[in-house]
This record gives C-alpha cells, structure tokens and sequence, in this order.
C-alpha cells in the first residue's frame, strides 16, 4: 500500500445506477439492473446504492442474494422531498420514504439520501414554482427535514444525508449555507455531490472546511467547465444538460477530486464517497468502461 493509499483510508469508495444512465425504476433505454451489478462489481467496487426505488429487487433477501453473490454491500437509499411546502405534503413524503428506508435499513445501511423538489422540470424545462423560496418556505423547508431526519432516525436507525442539487432549491453556496445554518447538525447531515456543487459554482473543498461536521456523505462527480458555461448562459435545465454531457469522466472537469477527497479524510469520520456519473440516456455499453477507468483513476489518487 502506497503512502498516499494509506492516507485516504477512512474513505470507502462505491458506484450507484446512476453511473449506469439509470434515473427511472423502468425505463427501456436503461441497463436491465443484472447488468448493472454484473458490472459495476467487476469495475471493482464494492459498494452500491439502491437508485431508484423498483429498479433493484425490492425484497430484502433476494436483494441480498442478488448483492452478496457479486460480492456487494448497499450504502445507501435515495428518497426525493418536497419539504418547502411545509406540513401539508408530510403523509405523502412519508408514504414515499418509509418503504425506502425499510429495504435501506434491511440491506444493512445506515443512510438515506434526500433530494429536494426540482422547481422547473428535468425533462421539459417548465417552471414548476418559483426558483427562490420565501421567508415561510425556508422555515418549512429546515423544519421538516428535522422532522424528516428524526422520524428516519427513530424509526429505522437511518441517517438522512440532504443533497444540494442543480435546478433545487438547496443549489448554490449561499443556499447550501443557508440551509445548514438553519437545520440541527444532530438531525441532518449533508450529502456534498462535488459535480452537482460546482454546477451551481460552489466550492466542494471551501464547504468540507467550513462545515466539516455536517459532512455525512459524498458523491463524487466532474462537470464540463465548457459545457456548463452554455447552460448556464442559455439556462438550460438539468436533464437536457446531462444530455449534453455536462457531467463528464473523471478527471477531466472540474472540481479536482485529489483536493476534496484530502479535505474529506483530514474530517474525523468514516464516509462513503459514490461515484454519480449523471448521464441518462446513454448507449448500454458506455458505462462500464468509464465507471473501470474512474475506479482506476480513483485508486491512483489513494482512494
């Protein structure tokens, strides 16, 4: 083992559907979910999440069969919330979450990913609501994920990680902030997406320094600095964005991975950083190769 291998070891790297072009839990243009974990074990990780709930088995004990056989272990579920809208949406958030999080807890997880309500759609670009949230928004929205965070936490043993995300309301540097600043650091925690940050122009090393504490999990991403510089200009949504490549391979955008995974391991916990290459849709055969490469370059960098 290498120096710098040893210096990164509180660091356990993993890979999600996502890096497969997989977004929906059935969806023709994706990889049929075998696929996905014939070959993201033999890209040589060993740690996948769950992805959209319906497209792994969802019963616990053929999931683990499923896993076990290919030498894989699930580090987390992914739920998505439209919290800002305050109490009223609660039983329909929960409807959502708690399956999630009953096969999560089942798979032997300890985290669930949040993603906040888009406010223009992925696919079309139509303005769902207001980009910018009102004073009483903001109240609902940290209120909520507190009580989100508890009732995960009481009820499955799960930690909620909430994921800053491109064209959502938990986007930028003064947003994310905001956000923190608002929310107990006891009952959430954040899942930093480096590519999805530097879409919205913050500073994934900045932020581990800032808020080392309420770093719970990682998501390892690159952007186009080129690509993204004409959606922002043009003010294209996500999902065509992604279309056009704007999430790129590792390590040819931006940010530098060495950096955030150094500020990451000088933090004094145990984290997982997953691979989450956006790029659905994609041609089948396009994933794997670039998901063996990024784990290649990923253990040149000591991770």
């Amino acid at each position: 083992m290498t120096s710098s291998a040893a210096s990164y070891n509180r660091i356990r790297i993993g890979s999600a559907p996502d890096s497969w072009g997989v977004w929906f839990p059935d969806d023709p243009r994706q990889v049929p979910w075998q696929r996905f974990l014939d070959e993201v074990a033999r890209a040589g990780y060993e740690w996948i999440e769950l992805g959209p709930y319906g497209y792994l088995p969802t019963d616990p004990a053929r999931l683990t069969e499923e896993t076990s056989a290919r030498g894989l272990k699930v580090s987390a579920g992914t739920v998505f919330t439209g919290l800002h809208h305050g109490p009223a949406v609660w039983e329909k958030t929960w409807a959502h979450v708690a399956d999630i999080a009953a096969l999560t807890r089942a798979m032997g997880a300890d985290h669930l990913v949040v993603i906040p309500s888009f406010w223009r759609d992925d696919k079309t670009g139509e303005v769902l609501e207001d980009r910018t949230l009102t004073p009483e928004q903001w109240r609902h929205l940290t209120s909520q994920t507190e009580r989100l965070g508890h009732e995960v936490g009481d009820r499955f043993g799960l930690r909620i990680v909430v994921h800053p995300h491109a064209d959502t309301h938990i986007d930028s540097e003064e947003n994310v902030s905001r956000f923190l600043d608002g929310t107990d650091a006891d009952l959430v925690s954040l899942c930093l997406d480096t590519g999805h940050y530097a879409y919205c122009g913050g500073d994934s090393v900045k932020l581990i320094e800032t808020y080392g504490e309420r770093i719970g999990y990682l998501h390892l991403k690159q952007v186009d600095p080129e690509i993204l510089a004409e959606v922002v200009a043009n003010e294209v949504p996500f999902g065509p964005a992604v279309a056009r490549g704007v999430m790129c391979e590792p390590p040819a955008g931006v940010p530098a991975l060495e950096p955030v995974l150094a500020a990451a391991q000088r933090l004094d916990a145990e984290l997982f950083a997953i691979v989450e290459q956006d790029m659905y849709p994609c041609p089948p055969d396009r994933p794997f190769p670039i998901a063996e490469r990024t784990r290649r370059f990923l253990r040149s960098c000591g991770a």
